[in-house]
């Protein structure tokens, strides 16, 4: 008898255990400096569409956590709805993957002062995105420089500067080729593949596509790049 009480005194503690345990296997903390009033939004695309898969009220203490449950790495956004202000600065991408992750940034410059750890594949896209901002300032450059000549009537100066931002779409396409390449055992491969050279060659899709790592392979960006190498091939 005192062995069937035991028994069911033991289910019932690890049934409790378990009902406290929060679902999910990306935990998520952070504090927003600044912060003492507002909501945050934790968003995935689906259909081309910002879904909300998490809202968490501020009010008075500018922590913040959210557990979530992803089948693989996925770029998800943070929509911060400050109430009063309407400002463009209010919604942070981050390269969220299963485990303990924690962002921290402030009211003031929500995106730029926003530090995210606890994801290699955000490290990795950070540094994409740190070398590729320097084909995007090219390309301002040559366009200012281009609305100039067009503005003074120099055809030569707009010809040599046409060449010149084709030159930079090259070299941008064929970095970001690499870079993929060479980061084969993370999901931010295909996403940069899908993202951002979507419309590049497809043998340069098929390269990136068949170098992926068998892990890369079976994730939600691994095979979406499948999907979407054998659709443009079948077209």
């Amino acid at each position: 008898m005192k062995k069937s009480i035991l028994a069911f005194v033991t289910i019932l503690l690890v049934f409790a255990c378990n009902k406290n345990e929060p679902e999910g296997n990306v935990h998520i903390t952070g504090n927003i400096k600044g912060l003492k009033k507002g909501t945050l939004y934790i968003q995935r695309i689906i259909d081309t569409s910002l879904i909300v898969i998490d809202s968490i009220d501020i009010d008075g203490n500018s922590g913040f956590e959210s557990h979530l449950d992803l089948e693989s790495p996925e770029m998800l956004y943070m929509f911060l709805d400050r109430g009063t202000s309407n400002s463009l600065d209010n919604n942070l991408s981050f390269f969220a993957e299963p485990g303990n992750m924690t962002i921290n940034t402030s009211l003031d410059n929500y995106i730029a002062d926003a530090k995210v750890t606890g994801s290699k594949n955000n490290d990795i896209f950070e540094e994409y995105k740190k070398i590729n901002s320097r084909f995007t300032d090219s390309n301002l450059t040559l366009i200012e420089q281009k609305f100039k000549a067009i503005k003074s009537n120099n055809p030569k100066a707009i010809d040599s500067i046409s060449i010149k931002q084709d030159a930079n779409i090259k070299r941008k396409y064929l970095f970001a080729t690499n870079f993929a390449l060479n980061n084969r055992e993370y999901e931010v491969a295909p996403y940069i593949a899908l993202s951002e050279i979507y419309d590049i060659n497809v043998k340069y899709l098929d390269t990136i596509q068949k170098a992926m790592s068998p892990k890369v392979a079976k994730s939600m960006y691994g095979k979406k790049l499948t999907q979407y190498v054998s659709t443009i091939k079948a077209q």
